[in-house]
């Protein structure tokens, strides 16, 4: 059982990328990740040791102080949140809205799909990396795919990415709706170029960008 878990920095925001941009919402963020991007921006939280273990009790607390002040949902991020086992802290909020029953605390989390799944979600992003591939798990079950654009690479592995996502449709013959975006690794202009020119001919994709980071906010 997990009752303690590594965290970062925890704090009330607004979502910045992907589907639900613009939206209120409590970021909790885990350390340790073993995926290890090499224009990862979150670089100071791959190393769980060096952070202190909270409750998940405590951070309950924080996520319903944050959900009293408008947040929307929490999205779990990191580093990498599915490095860590997840039912207990899903678990404790389920048991949380069981008992206030209305307006209950929804659970986002941003992974890049390379461990196994624990915990449940009202929303999954999957963020895949070339470099690691994601669980087959991943691209049926998110909620949105979301491919970081540094160079010509990204973009023909944001093309597979879609390519095995109808290939595994095919073959259960079953359709996963999910949103498909590309977003350009921060201050990378050939990224940017890139990711315009695609969603531009591309009308499955969508054009992510990381407004938080153009507010100057968290």
């Amino acid at each position: 059982m997990t009752k303690f878990l590594p965290v970062v920095e925890k704090f009330h925001s607004l979502q910045g990328e992907g589907f639900h941009s613009g939206k209120s919402a409590f970021f909790v963020r885990l350390a340790g990740c073993k995926v290890g991007c090499k224009w990862c921006d979150t670089k100071q939280s791959w190393d769980s040791t060096k952070f202190p273990l909270l409750s998940i009790q405590t951070l309950l607390h924080e996520i319903t102080e944050a959900k009293n002040q408008g947040a929307a949902f929490i999205v779990l991020t990191g580093g990498e949140p599915l490095q860590h086992n997840l039912d207990d802290f899903c678990k404790i909020i389920k048991d949380k809205n069981d008992f206030s029953k209305q307006n209950p605390i929804k659970v986002h989390i941003e992974t890049s799909g390379v461990n196994s799944m624990s915990g449940f979600y009202d929303w999954i992003t999957l963020s895949p990396k070339r470099h690691k591939p994601p669980k087959d798990y991943f691209l049926r079950r998110s909620n949105e795919i979301k491919i970081i654009i540094n160079d010509k690479e990204d973009i023909e592995f944001a093309n597979e990415m879609r390519r095995k996502v109808l290939d595994i449709e095919k073959s259960t013959q079953k359709i996963y709706e999910k949103k498909f975006f590309i977003q350009p690794a921060w201050n990378n202009s050939k990224g940017f170029a890139l990711a315009i020119e695609f969603a531009k001919r591309n009308p499955n994709w969508s054009l992510s960008l990381q407004t938080h980071k153009y507010l100057s906010i968290q």
